[in-house]
């Protein structure tokens, strides 16, 4: 069985949206799901399938849209400077 770097980028595509699917942290589902978007729209572009970009590209937008305010209602929440002080510390400490 021969695989060519299309089929593996679909691959990888399809098991990161499936692994994110199994993630009880809402913080690690959606950036596993965004990781799996981004492979999906560059299979997409690979392929020439644009309903496949486009609906992949939407889902990580979604995605980042969500992450963002997660991370702005967190420093709210918090009146002092936590170990959260940036959204990359955020994600970080949530796939720990």
């Amino acid at each position: 069985m021969e695989f060519n770097m299309i089929e593996i980028m679909g691959y990888v595509a399809s098991i990161m949206v499936a692994i994110s699917l199994t993630m009880k942290d809402i913080v690690k589902l959606r950036i596993l799901n965004f990781v799996g978007c981004t492979f999906f729209v560059i299979y997409g572009v690979m392929i020439s399938a644009m309903p496949v970009v486009a609906t992949n590209a939407f889902i990580a937008c979604v995605n980042v849209y969500f992450l963002i305010k997660m991370y702005q209602e967190k420093n709210q929440t918090t009146s002092k400077q936590s170990k959260h002080s940036s959204p990359i510390n955020f994600t970080m400490n949530h796939l720990q």
